[in-house]
């Protein structure tokens, strides 16, 4: 079995776009029933372009999931592919892609951005932040943007600083939300959100 382990969404998205092309299948049966193949030879047996088998191929070898060797016939160099592994797996760790990342942006100190225009509703029990409002555009292009939060995260913005308030951590926030560290993720998610949005500002 071949692991792609601990990759990135990027280099998984590549593969996996690649994998579920409907010429896929076609090309891998000829690679495990060929002892190698090179690209024309496939092309010419599928009737597809040449380009686009050579590109699959390519990228299949770059990722280390069949094996590309170079060939000479005649003195021209030419490459031929064949089977690597039998199986494929993607594994993508989720903490590692994420939690690693996170757990460095919550050393920010942050605070409200001064005159952003965002709404923020307060919940029907009044402790906590329900959603949170931005209008993007102008005159008829003017739409308003509606985000609904999740109450880990309505507790933690009803205690954001104010613009003119000193900004804190999030943990120092957290604490006065008096939230559950596990819930760190989402707080940060949208912090992380709210600020591309030029609702929080964000200080080290």
């Amino acid at each position: 079995m071949f692991l792609l382990k601990n990759m990135d969404f990027k280099k998984a998205a590549i593969i996996s776009n690649y994998i579920s092309k409907d010429y896929a299948e076609k090309i891998f049966k000829l690679i495990a029933t060929y002892q190698d193949i090179s690209a024309s030879e496939a092309a010419s047996r599928l009737d597809m372009h040449i380009r686009t088998v050579q590109d699959f191929l390519d990228t299949m070898a770059l990722y280390d999931i069949i094996e590309k060797k170079e060939v000479f016939e005649k003195k021209r160099p030419y490459y031929r592919y064949s089977g690597k592994k039998h199986k494929i797996e993607i594994i993508i760790d989720l903490d590692k892609e994420f939690n690693s990342e996170a757990e460095i942006k919550s050393e920010f100190r942050i605070r409200e951005v001064k005159n952003s225009g965002a709404k923020f509703s307060v919940a029907r029990n009044g402790d906590y932040f329900s959603t949170v409002s931005i209008w993007i555009g102008e005159g008829r292009d003017l739409k308003e943007r509606k985000i609904s939060l999740s109450i880990p995260q309505g507790k933690f913005l009803f205690h954001l600083p104010f613009p003119d308030a000193e900004p804190l951590t999030i943990d120092e926030i957290l604490k006065k939300g008096d939230n559950d560290i596990t819930h760190r993720s989402e707080i940060l998610d949208i912090v992380n959100e709210l600020s591309e949005l030029k609702i929080i500002e964000k200080t080290i």
